[in-house]
């Protein structure tokens, strides 16, 4: 039922010692203040914190009171102050503040701050107005990389998506250097790098000039993985906007996985009060059904319960000795199961009540018939009835940028009716989104010039391929376009089945969209480690809109082991999501790979939405 790996994969490496690294250069930047001081924590930093150092760890290096960043004043009476945020304007007036209600009322503390994961210039300008600069001391933590699971790591900014995407600002392609520069110090070198997007490209520009910088830390090693690819968030936004139908995907779109755990309210817990749950490899049930589509989930935890009954149901005919060894030995593990069991099952049951609500099988239906281009106009009444009951304006916008991609662009009649009837329906305050939106390339009107796809199709069966490339190049600048058809006729994106689609013995990463639609992420990434370079992909990197964009850097692989050469680092900048993480996870037990995951941040639809929103909820 769960998929188990292969005996042959490879083993993964030991991720605990960045846990290791964070938690004594965090205790050393502690140190650096002797004596009892009070430490003022942003909440973003709050769960990662909670990660690598809990409180307890805190308190044995003088650590007395904990406080949350926050807009309100600050009660403390200790003499020394901590403050330990991310490299933020409004964080910085929070302590100018604070400093200069001590200065007015004559009190003298000492002062430091710990950017995390790197300070910025424009931070210490600010403390400079603000004319506070000498009263505080300022350090960095540079920690970038939480191991979420045995392969997963994450940068846990969920801002870099807006940052780079939205804005322009490239001050984290630094930070994702820095983070590829410690893997490859302490697992390195890496052989084959291959990358696709301007972000991809700069971050990897810059890893390999530390990488020159400090020339000889990874000389005569052996590599630990063999691969590593690069991938942009904007080369496919299509499979971030579909719904999830893995276990692990559900689990994040009902009820929000931060930092690897997870908050179950009472109506899963069967009790009155919420429970936090980590979510990993360690959790034996979760870790067979993670991956699992949601149709098969069910009858995998009634199948756990009569195993676990008939597991307990042993001891009826035990003699004293081997009842004081299942007591000793079995009862704790098959207690701790039982539990994890009734939560999961209080999940599903959960998510299934929800989903009966919101009509789940006719959106899933509607998203399946965007992604084969059929039904167009049946699917914008869709969206125009989604709109008009007012479902949720996240899940309409969701929709409509869908339709936007994978029609490379709505036609402007239809795109001036559903932004009316959105803003109608939802409030004029979301104008300033759908200006978001457009800029981002994720909903867009088709310019009369987009037209010109017909002739542009006819023109390329006339001339050569380089020709017709050129003049779909010109075409494509008028606008920021998506091809999405083509890409996925190119790709075979939309699996042909005959009969239904077998999700209990799943044949591709299809799966992970019941079988509609395989990523194109994944499918990219399968595709370049098959041929190890982008060769014979070029007209799929043009219609990428990355013809200069997609790079390959090899080294020689004498020193590689054909161990190394089976793990690959998959970095996503702008985040992934985990019905990527579940197809790449499936790839690799099919092909005798093993993935490790790198994200800026662990997405969905909905927090991809509201990354783009001038509505904060």
């Amino acid at each position: 039922m769960a998929f188990p790996h292969r005996p042959d994969a490879p083993e993964l490496p030991d991720f605990s010692m960045l846990k290791r690294l964070a938690r004594d250069q965090l205790i050393y930047l502690l140190e650096q203040l002797p004596g009892k001081k009070d430490l003022f924590i942003e909440a973003d930093l709050m769960s990662p914190l909670d990660r690598i150092a809990n409180v307890s760890i805190l308190k044995q290096h003088e650590v007395d009171k904990l406080y949350k960043v926050e807009n309100k004043p600050a009660l403390s009476s200790s003499e020394q102050l901590c403050f330990l945020v991310r490299p933020r304007i409004k964080n910085m007036r929070y302590i100018a503040n604070l400093v200069n209600a001590d200065k007015l009322a004559g009190r003298t503390r000492k002062y430091k701050v710990i950017f995390s994961p790197q300070k910025f210039y424009a931070c210490e300008m600010v403390l400079e107005e603000e004319g506070i600069y000498g009263d505080v001391s300022c350090d960095e933590w540079a920690f970038s990389l939480l191991p979420l699971d045995v392969d997963l790591l994450s940068m846990e900014l969920p801002e870099f998506f807006r940052d780079y995407f939205l804005e322009g600002d490239q001050r984290w392609i630094n930070t994702v250097a820095q983070a590829l520069h410690l893997l490859s110090t302490l697992y390195g070198p890496f052989p084959n790098c291959y990358g696709i997007g301007r972000c991809a490209k700069m971050s990897h520009e810059l890893w390999r000039k530390l990488e020159e910088e400090e020339d000889g830390e990874t000389k005569g090693r052996r590599p630990e993985i063999g691969h590593v690819f690069l991938l942009d968030r904007d080369m496919d936004f299509v499979t971030a906007l579909c719904s999830q139908v893995v276990y692990e995907g559900l689990v994040d779109d009902t009820f929000r996985i931060k930092c690897g755990s997870v908050d179950f309210g009472p109506e899963v817990t069967s009790s009155d009060k919420s429970l936090k749950v980590l979510l990993n490899a360690e959790d034996k049930v979760f870790n067979e059904i993670r991956n699992e589509h949601f149709s098969n989930v069910f009858g995998f935890l009634s199948q756990k319960a009569r195993n676990l009954q008939a597991q307990y149901d042993r001891r009826r005919g035990m003699d004293i000795k081997q009842m004081k060894n299942f007591v000793s030995q079995e009862l704790k593990g098959l207690k701790q199961e039982h539990r994890l069991l009734s939560l999961h099952i209080g999940a599903c049951e959960s998510i299934m009540k929800k989903k009966t609500k919101q009509d789940f099988q006719e959106l899933i239906k509607t998203e399946h018939a965007l992604l084969e281009g059929f039904s167009i106009r049946e699917s914008t009444s869709y969206i125009e009835e989604h709109i008009d009951r007012q479902v949720s304006p996240i899940e309409s916008l969701r929709l409509m940028c869908l339709l936007s991609i994978t029609e490379n662009g709505l036609i402007p009649k239809d795109y001036r009716s559903l932004k009316t009837q959105y803003l109608q329906s939802y409030g004029p305050e979301h104008l300033l989104t759908f200006s978001n939106l457009r800029r981002a390339g994720l909903l867009t009107e088709q310019a009369p010039g987009d037209t010109l796809t017909a002739v542009e199709s006819k023109v390329s069966k006339l001339v050569t391929d380089k020709a017709a490339g050129k003049i779909t190049d010109a075409f494509s600048s008028l606008a920021k376009r998506s091809n999405f058809r083509a890409i996925s006729k190119k790709l075979n994106l939309i699996p042909r089945v005959d009969g239904e689609y077998d999700l209990k013995v799943p044949r591709d990463m299809a799966y992970v969209f019941s079988g509609a639609y395989v990523p194109l992420s994944c499918r990219i990434i399968e595709q370049v480690l098959e041929r190890r370079s982008w060769q014979g992909l070029d007209e799929v990197v043009r219609l990428l809109n990355c013809s200069e964009l997609a790079f390959t850097d090899m080294t020689k692989e004498d020193k590689a082991s054909s161990e190394s050469l089976r793990l690959i680092l998959v970095v996503f900048l702008g985040g992934c999501t985990f019905s990527e993480i579940s197809a790449l996870r499936f790839l690799g037990r099919e092909k005798g790979y093993r993935f490790i995951f790198l994200t800026t941040a662990v997405t969905n639809s909905a927090r991809l939405m509201e990354a783009m929103s001038e509505v904060k909820a």
